[in-house]
């Protein structure tokens, strides 16, 4: 049977609540003193955000002069140039094309501040999505017995010291991602105003009921619930300080009524709250299009539109405090570049990625990617991965965060950066 402490510390703790009376009593009996919202010392914030379900990158971002995907995709294909009714591509640089829905990101990219990388991928060609989330947020991918994921590797390598603050390292999700798996205290909060949160570790501990821990408490003592349960005290009593439902973004900035637009808001606000957050990650859904994937309009179009916006939208209430983050988005493969026979497109290779920020050598596609005619197609079928994920993320990291140290933050890879981030 596993002890009271090694349950603790090997799967986490997981305390849930409805409202702010809907908290444990044991909770609020066992928050210690913590420092008040505004009194850590602000530092750089990387928020990450996963496009879960394989964005097809050459419908985000097309590459509009090539006639080999103009005719591999009779029915998706979208031009650059105006033709009747038709929502054109917004010309980035007479060779790529931004999809029309995402036109506020338009701006950003043209004032040097957005980057894209294409033909970013795994270096494994696993088509499967669990497998390549997983080797993804692990950062090993081609180990999956890594037990930790590389953005908790990363807030390990901070060199800052943890405990000061029980935000840190903040997902904006129902539970923990892969990403945050490992030793360094990271919490998934689903909605900083009921707050649900589940601690590090083991996500099976989300299965546990609160009596369950109110049970554990009871019969363990005060020292080992403050050693290993302080990061989900404090972060419950500082965020009751705050009126978070009442929260006014800045700068007119007006987030989507969505899932990603909810949980960026909630990123600014702990980010105003200068709580000490230094990595955030949210989720964007609905990548999978196999079917009635549309063009101008229709389920992608709907998609990019809520990632630009909502992204946008977080900029732009950063307001004066944009310096300090940088926003870059992930996807665990892309889609085939021929289209289906329902008006989709199957799992594929390379993707593109986006990257937000005042260090970022942005107004540039970053990458490389030839002809899409079939010599050049990774098996006959998908674009080629050009750019593994990695160079990208440790370069994110290294620039935005200054951790320089790539060799632990993505174990077995000895790759080079692209140079998508200001020297």
């Amino acid at each position: 049977m596993t002890s009271r402490r090694g349950f603790l510390k090997a799967g986490g703790l997981a305390l849930f609540g409805i409202g702010l009376g809907g908290l444990p009593g044991f909770v609020t009996k066992a928050a210690a003193n913590v420092k008040a919202p505004g009194l850590f010392k602000r530092r750089k914030t990387l928020i990450c955000i996963f496009q879960r379900g394989a964005m097809d990158g050459l419908m985000a971002v097309t590459p509009f002069t090539d006639e080999y995907l103009k005719a591999a995709r009779p029915n998706l294909f979208i031009s650059a140039a105006k033709a009747g009714n038709a929502k054109p591509l917004i010309d980035l640089d007479g060779r790529f094309g931004l999809h029309p829905s995402m036109q506020a990101f338009e701006s950003v990219f043209k004032e040097g501040r957005l980057a894209i990388v294409h033909g970013i991928g795994s270096p494994n060609n696993t088509r499967s999505h669990f497998d390549a989330q997983d080797y993804m947020e692990s950062g090993t991918p081609f180990n999956k017995g890594t037990s930790s994921g590389w953005l908790n590797r990363a807030v390990g390598l901070l060199g800052h010291d943890a405990a000061s603050s029980p935000f840190q390292a903040v997902s904006l999700t129902s539970s923990l991602p892969r990403s945050f798996y490992g030793d360094n205290p990271s919490v998934a909060i689903s909605n900083i105003q009921d707050f649900a949160i589940q601690m590090r570790g083991n996500p099976s501990g989300a299965n546990m009921a609160a009596k369950s821990f109110e049970d554990l408490y009871d019969q363990t003592t005060s020292s080992l619930l403050k050693e290993t349960g302080k990061e989900s005290f404090d972060a419950m009593k500082i965020l009751k300080k705050v009126d978070t439902k009442n929260y006014r973004p800045e700068n007119g900035a007006v987030y989507p009524n969505s899932a990603l637009g909810n949980s960026l808001k909630q990123i600014a606000q702990l980010v105003k709250m200068d709580v000490g957050l230094e990595v955030a990650f949210a989720e964007s859904g609905g990548w999978d299009t196999h079917f009635n994937q549309g063009t101008d309009s229709g389920i992608f179009a709907r998609n990019v539109n809520d990632l630009s916006e909502s992204i946008m939208a977080f900029w732009t209430d950063m307001g004066t405090l944009q310096d300090d983050v940088t926003v870059m988005t992930m996807t665990e493969f892309g889609r085939t570049v021929r289209q289906n026979g329902t008006g989709g497109t199957d799992h594929g290779r390379g993707s593109c990625n986006f990257i937000l920020g005042n260090d970022v050598a942005g107004g540039k596609v970053h990458g490389k990617m030839n002809a899409l005619a079939i010599e050049n197609l990774e098996d006959g079928r998908d674009l080629a991965v050009t750019t593994d994920f990695r160079s990208v993320f440790s370069e994110v990291a290294d620039r935005h965060l200054g951790i320089n140290k790539d060799t632990i933050l993505f174990p077995d890879w000895d790759g080079k950066h692209i140079g998508m981030m200001k020297s």
